[in-house]
């Protein structure tokens, strides 16, 4: 199997909670003079859609407004893998470990009061979930102070590069790197690869196939 092939994840159930984990995204529209605008927002992903919410102007909401084909990216960059893991001198092995999902859609400004007011409350569940707020309703003022852009993907690709392409004592060598060089996300990317740790040892726990 070609390397771009096991780069891809193929699980849509995988994509939607690498995106629901991710706390920013972002949104490409087109401006008036033919420009990709690229802003980034923070998103909740709910009844197949991405919802964002925004002031009530603003160029990415006329760009929306003219022109419904958007682009929505997120991506989480795991580790930096210095070159010197692969050879003593040359740069150019360097690489990265990362998770990305990027979507071709509609996108377009809610007007209807109760999907607006879905998707403030699907925006405050995810980020503030501990709660200590009064869930929005459609009479609140609020809804009508804040506009809402709902983007629904044509096409929604994802794809993750976290040793799932590597056999297991390669895996398990390149693990034991990214824990001697001890970068503040080297347990956690650790965990995602699939490698577990012992006091001894470290050894395959499941395969990240995607």
């Amino acid at each position: 199997m070609q390397l771009l092939g096991r780069l891809e994840i193929k699980s849509k159930d995988k994509i939607i909670e690498f995106l629901n984990s991710q706390e920013t995204g972002r949104i490409c529209s087109i401006d008036k003079e033919g420009y990709p605008q690229i802003i980034p927002m923070n998103f909740v992903y709910r009844n197949d859609s991405i919802y964002m919410h925004s002031h009530i102007k603003g160029e990415k909401l006329e760009n929306v407004a003219r022109n419904s084909k958007v682009g929505f990216e997120v991506d989480q960059s795991l580790e930096f893998l210095p070159s010197y893991f692969t050879h003593p001198t040359d740069a150019s092995q360097a690489d990265t470990l990362y998770i990305s999902v990027v979507i071709k859609g509609t996108g377009s400004i809610v007007t209807d009061r109760n999907e607006k007011t879905l998707a403030l409350n699907a925006l405050m569940e995810k980020y503030q979930p501990e709660g200590g707020y009064e869930p929005i309703t459609s009479q609140m003022e609020v809804v009508d102070e804040v506009a809402i852009i709902k983007v629904v993907p044509i096409t929604m690709r994802g794809k993750y590069k976290v040793g799932q392409h590597l056999d297991k004592k390669t895996r398990i060598a390149l693990a034991k790197k990214i824990l001697e060089r001890n970068s503040p996300t080297a347990q956690n990317t650790v965990r995602i690869m699939g490698v577990s740790q012992t006091k001894d040892e470290l050894g395959i726990t499941e395969e990240p196939n995607w």
